[in-house]
């Protein structure tokens, strides 16, 4: 067990739009150190999200994210000599930082030429409800709601 709770990192807005869960996103995008190419990736990803669906790129992705975000996850808990998973909800941070998470790993795996029409396929497909990044979440939806029994032994 830690001693203390780890103090809040708090950070700083984009400079595009001024918010800070771009920011985030960005900084899970980034490679190696090299932030101002991971904020070209975005915001050109943006860009071309924008242009494809003729809708505001920023709204888009935000859309995007809330689609991705699972509500409920399951957790591995042991009872005496049995391992269960046990169906918990997820606090709004660690929704937000999955989602994330996820868009980005499946993003990756896309088959387009640069990281940048990868991006923009995954924001697109996931505001319409489909795509891979979506597909992780329903199966973990769905685990979730396939252990219901067992969550009785929340802690």
């Amino acid at each position: 067990m830690r001693k203390a709770k780890p103090k809040k990192r708090y950070i700083l807005p984009d400079p595009k739009f001024g918010d800070t869960l771009v920011t985030k996103f960005v900084n899970y995008l980034m490679v190696d150190g090299k932030k101002s190419i991971a904020y070209n990736i975005f915001y050109e990803a943006l860009e071309m999200a924008e242009e494809k669906t003729k809708e505001n790129g920023l709204e888009v992705w935000k859309k995007a994210l809330a689609n991705i975000s699972p509500a409920v996850e399951v957790k591995s808990r042991r009872v005496g000599g049995a391992t269960f998973q046990v169906p918990l909800e997820v606090r709004p941070e660690r929704k937000t930082s999955l989602g994330i998470k996820w868009m980005i790993t499946f993003a990756r795996k896309r088959g387009e030429k640069t990281m940048t029409e990868r991006l923009a396929g995954e924001i697109i497909a996931a505001s319409k409800g489909e795509g891979a990044a979506i597909k992780k979440k329903d199966d973990t939806h769905r685990m979730a709601e396939a252990n219901k029994a067992f969550s009785h032994f929340r802690f």
